[in-house]
């Protein structure tokens, strides 16, 4: 072979060694990564509504992008968390997706009162799911807090040839509440599903400290552990209703 074309091997770090042995590169490797910055706010929320109105996908949707055509109901309670940053913070969300069956009641009842917000779903296709929003508002006037943020949401939009309840129906009832948002959303084709979620947190931010001490973070932000299954009592309910 012609001298010219023979291009020597490099020569191993450490006389031979293999080049993974080098002191710094062994001292990178050994490096630990730093830890992720944790959540400046943790926020819970909890989704309410009528049996089979697409709570849970809703919720996994949102959390797991999944979409599962035949879900059970929730018994009791379930929930996701999911972390995101608005604002320059990172919150984490911890989502409860509540069973709609009235038996639970006396077991959801008792997430609502640290609810920083609630979202309250329907069927656009069911009509008893649209005339059961008093009952719900009822509750959440009972035992949620008057700062809590409010979203009513008219689910299965991709059923819109199936459509009962009209978008103007959704607007005049969410008007009627004092601070509800409204917006329709398909959990099935993945429509305005991040942004229900992503909107309902800004709100709640709007009106908190975003620069807290960290000693006084602890009472800022709520507790990741599950409201005792009983509430403790309550002052008689305040109507938001007109």
């Amino acid at each position: 072979m012609d001298p010219r074309y023979d291009i020597p091997r490099r020569a191993a770090a450490g006389g031979g060694g293999s080049a993974n042995s080098s002191p710094a590169l062994g001292a990178q490797s050994r490096r630990r990564k730093m830890p992720p910055r944790p959540a400046d706010f943790k926020l819970q929320i909890i989704i309410i509504g009528s049996r089979g109105v697409g709570k849970t996908s809703l919720m996994e949707r949102y959390t797991d992008d999944t979409f599962c055509e035949a879900c059970k109901s929730t018994v009791g309670v379930d929930f996701k968390i999911k972390t995101v940053e608005l604002r320059g913070k990172k919150i984490r969300l911890q989502i409860w997706d509540t069973a709609g069956q009235e038996r639970f009641n006396s077991i959801t009842s008792a997430y609502y009162r640290s609810a920083k917000g609630i979202v309250l779903v329907y069927d656009i296709t069911k009509q008893e799911t649209f005339d059961d929003l008093p009952k719900w508002m009822k509750m959440i006037d009972k035992y949620a807090s008057e700062e809590a943020e409010l979203l009513l949401v008219g689910n299965k939009l991709d059923c819109e040839s199936d459509r009962i309840i009209s978008k103007q129906q959704g607007e005049r009832f969410a008007s009627r509440i004092s601070g509800m948002r409204f917006c329709e959303a398909s959990a099935k084709d993945n429509f305005n599903v991040d942004e229900i979620f992503l909107k309902l947190v800004d709100d709640i931010l709007s009106k908190m400290p975003l620069e807290v001490p960290n000693k006084e973070l602890s009472n800022s932000v709520l507790s990741l552990q599950p409201e005792p299954e009983v509430p403790p009592e309550l002052p008689p309910p305040r109507m938001r209703c007109c």
